[in-house]
């Protein structure tokens, strides 16, 4: 364990223990199989954007009650409450700290939409609460929580599903069933892409929060900082301490099911990613445009985040295979076009309605969506923003050996410059970001040889929203 990682450690658990404001009573869920016509009490946690899908979906399955809806922000609360009685009939409570509506019996479960910085640590609080979680993708928005997470769910017995909604389409899971069969032939490449047009979200000044906006709540396990309009409600996703860039918003959706591809595919050897926020100049942080190469061994999970205008090749996940035949030069490309999640053919078909016959069963082989798979395919978008925030800035006009002899990287190296020329950029006048090689070790999850990184893989949590070692 690297000395940086061994001083989080230390600093968790002192912080862990200091707050004292916030303590869960460690209890194990029942284990209790609930009955089909017993109903299951949700509080929504993030009402604004994401949080009313699952108000609708979740509102929707025999038997169970939106009861609670809990955000930061109490200028929601009114249009939320008269969506969900327009809908369901029924009046949930509004609360602004999960930390009441954790403490609250009557609350079975909860679905977790906030900002992703808050995704594991109020997971892991509701797993001790004995609650079960549904949680919005990115399951993490760092490793060491993510696997935190993964070791609550295990040790209080809570039924935890990540919001990949596309493990629920039985179309890709007998996709990948081919694959590992060989039907296809042996897989080279596995492609996932994230082409979503996002657009300069400008500057906006600071100021002090709107009075309805309790903002110390809101930051959360973050570091308090000045208040701006980018953050509140969705532009955090630009954001280092909130966010994890498109490549873990709609990016891990793509990701998840580019693994998935891979037979056996769980953490690489190694990642390297390249990239930028091009075309404008924004308050925002993370990158527009990027490209990261994952190595598997025998085969390669590319992944390739654009922004800016132009074709799009969203949802299009390719897989190239070395030829059945093993005829030299011969190869084929299958596409999986149009894939949306999810698909109502695997098992209920959908993502919400399996994580309530999970809730009932207690059975975790009932979840398509498992945390382990989540905390992995999140995991793999975290990497990537390690390689590129550790990257240095350099001349596209600069050629040099950034991807070994790895062929296939260059070829859509080149597509992604084809792609920012294609928007009117001269590359001869703009720098990109040159990621760090990361060699992963997936037995300990961490960086290898790279005290640096490792520490990126954790952040420094405030008080009392600290993440602890023991969960």
């Amino acid at each position: 364990m690297s000395q940086s990682r061994r001083n989080f450690i230390k600093q968790s658990v002192l912080a862990s223990t200091a707050f004292g404001a916030f303590t869960i009573s460690g209890t194990k869920s029942s284990g209790k199989v609930i009955g089909a016509n017993e109903r299951i009490n949700v509080a929504v946690c993030g009402i604004k954007g994401r949080g009313a899908a699952h108000m609708g979906s979740l509102g929707r399955v025999k038997n169970v009650q939106i009861s609670h809806l809990v955000d930061p922000d109490a200028r929601l609360f009114e249009g939320r409450k008269k969506f969900v009685n327009s809908r369901y009939k029924n009046n949930p409570d509004c609360i602004q700290d999960v930390r009441k509506a954790l403490e609250n019996k009557d609350i079975h479960a909860i679905s977790v939409a906030t900002p992703n910085h808050w995704h594991s640590l109020m997971s892991i609080w509701a797993c001790q609460a004995g609650k079960d979680v549904y949680v919005e993708k990115p399951l993490s928005h760092n490793i060491y929580e993510g696997r935190k997470l993964v070791e609550a769910a295990e040790k209080y017995g809570s039924i935890v599903q990540h919001g990949t909604q596309s493990r629920s389409s039985q179309s890709l899971a007998n996709k990948a069933k081919e694959i590992a069969e060989g039907k296809h032939g042996k897989l080279e490449v596995s492609l996932g892409t994230c082409h979503k047009r996002r657009g300069s979200i400008g500057n906006k000044d600071t100021k002090t929060p709107p009075k309805e906006l309790n903002f110390d709540v809101w930051t959360g396990p973050a570091q308090k900082e000045d208040y701006h309009e980018n953050l509140v409600h969705y532009n955090w996703h630009w954001f280092w301490k909130y966010g994890n860039g498109d490549i873990g918003n709609q990016g891990v959706h793509q990701i998840d099911i580019a693994r998935w591809m891979i037979p056996g595919a769980m953490w690489p050897k190694s990642v390297i990613c390249v990239g930028g926020r091009f075309g404008y100049e924004d308050q925002g942080q993370t990158a527009n445009t990027q490209l990261a190469i994952y190595d598997y061994g025998d085969s390669q999970l590319v992944f390739d985040v654009r922004g800016l205008s132009g074709k799009s090749n969203m949802g299009v996940s390719n897989h190239q295979y070395f030829d059945k035949n093993a005829k030299v030069g011969k190869k084929k490309v299958l596409k999986l076009k149009g894939v949306k999640s999810p698909v109502a053919d695997r098992g209920d078909g959908d993502n919400f309605a399996n994580f309530i016959k999970a809730v009932r069963s207690r059975k975790t082989t009932d979840m398509n969506a498992h945390v382990l798979e989540g905390h992995i395919s999140s995991g793999l978008c975290h990497l990537a923003n390690v390689s590129y925030q550790l990257g240095e800035k350099q001349s596209f006009s600069k050629k040099n050996k950034i991807f070994g002899d790895n062929k296939k990287a260059y070829e859509y190296f080149e597509r992604m410059q084809d792609h920012l020329k294609g928007n009117s950029l001269k590359l001869e006048e703009i720098d990109y970001v040159v990621g760090r090689e990361l060699k992963f070790d997936s037995k300990n999850e961490s960086i290898i040889g790279d005290d640096e990184a490792n520490a990126m893989l954790t952040r420094n949590y405030r008080a009392p929203f600290v993440v602890p070692e023991k969960v």
